[in-house]
């Protein structure tokens, strides 16, 4: 995921009780307790934050005077939204060592200028210089430049990608995955009693891994896939052969950023669909205004973070920068307040796969979060409803991810 959602401020004290106390308390070290966005930097399709022509080279510049130094890789100098993206990430994560108390680490950020040869040459730096982990890179593409260097070393990557296919072998993605997203709302339609499914989505590679993800959740909620149909530029086609088939379907699930999915909805009423006798299902791309003024949507549920916590966030951080964070900024703030709470408390094994694939995992800006063996992530995501006013929570975001 990646773009705007909103804010509030709070003391710092209590900044630092959130960093330190939410992140790794209760999770990490106690026990059986066990983020609107558009197509991310990751499958290359409508992300606002794609990679553009570099400007000029930024500096290197070190953050903090921690012994633990960790290398933070983002796209600084990528002109258009990619730069800003970076920039706001960079904010970020500065302000979360701020609001850290006394944090041992010190940040090497380096500018990868939104390409691999840009991410290749900021790691080796950061490792040159000592980093004991990368943060980073934003874009996939960048991700195995960054990786050929760190396994080589045993180093771990938090990378914000959201592309699986980069992850695993010591690189774990802190980013909004699709994946979490159609396992959230499936398992939540089937506890409401949806057992027949149908979906249209789009022909691209986002398309491509919601679909996988989409026949595996209800497969194994002991669903069935009634009709299925992809869309390219024009959904009439697709759009008229799934509203034939509604009538075996007790929900429809639609994945694509807001105004894909206004224009699908669209699509499904011209073709003879009632929208209001199925319940509609989507993703976090929902999250939009687009959406929520959609008269075809209304009272459609969709996966997202709980959105108190950004607001929080993007409080505090327009009162410190004063402008509004992207979307994505959340994910450079908890990656540093993680490695500065894992720095804390875990000693010299604070970095390695065990500890960051605690299955407690963490809890962060958006809520709890863990990373896989095979580097992907798992989030605990609420479910909201489309209203006119903006998305309502229906089911809030767990508290644990079990016994």
């Amino acid at each position: 995921m990646a773009d705007p959602f909103n804010p509030k401020s709070g003391p710092k004290g209590a900044t630092r009780r959130t960093a330190v106390g939410l992140l790794l308390g209760a999770p990490l070290l106690g026990a059986c307790a066990g983020v609107q966005q558009t197509l991310t930097n990751t499958f290359g399709t409508g992300n606002s934050a794609q990679p553009g022509p570099a400007g000029p080279a930024q500096q290197p510049l070190a953050v903090g005077t921690g012994q633990v130094k960790v290398g933070l890789i983002l796209p600084l100098s990528a002109s258009g939204n990619a730069g800003i993206a970076a920039q706001s990430m960079k904010n970020a994560a500065e302000m979360a060592l701020a609001e850290f108390q006394n944090p041992n680490i010190q940040l090497l950020i380096k500018d990868d200028a939104g390409s691999a040869q840009g991410a290749q040459q900021g790691t080796q730096q950061a490792l040159d210089e000592g980093s004991e982990i990368i943060l980073g890179p934003l874009f996939a593409l960048s991700v195995p430049a960054t990786a050929q260097l760190t396994r080589s070393r045993n180093i771990s990557v938090i990378a914000f990608s959201t592309d699986s296919s980069v992850a695993g072998r010591g690189v774990y993605l802190l980013s909004f995955l699709p994946e979490s997203d159609v396992n959230r709302i499936v398992d939540y339609a089937a506890s409401t009693g949806k057992k027949s499914f149908a979906a249209m989505l789009p022909e691209n590679a986002y398309g491509n891994v919601v679909e996988a993800a989409f026949k595996q959740a209800v497969a194994r909620k002991g669903g069935r896939v009634v009709a299925f149909e992809k869309y390219g530029a024009d959904r009439s086609g697709a759009a008229r052969r799934i509203a034939t088939a509604l009538s075996g379907a007790d929900a429809l699930f639609l994945a694509d950023d807001g105004d894909a999915v206004v224009a699908t909805a669209d699509a499904l009423t011209a073709a003879g669909a009632n929208l209001r006798n199925i319940q509609l299902l989507g993703t976090g791309l929902w999250d939009n205004p687009r959406v929520f003024a959609s008269a075809s949507l209304q009272g459609g549920l969709y996966a997202a973070p709980d959105p108190s916590g950004f607001r929080a966030f993007a409080g505090r951080y327009r009162a410190k920068y004063g402008n509004e964070p992207v979307r994505t900024a959340t994910l450079a703030y908890d990656a540093v307040a993680l490695v500065a709470a894992l720095a804390r408390t875990q000693g010299g094994q604070r970095f390695s796969q065990d500890v960051l694939t605690n299955p407690s995992g963490f809890a962060g800006i958006d809520g709890l979060f863990r990373f896989r063996t095979d580097g992907s992530n798992d989030r605990g995501l609420a479910v909201m409803r489309v209203a006119s006013g903006g998305g309502q929570s229906v089911a809030g975001s767990p508290k644990s991810f079990g016994a």
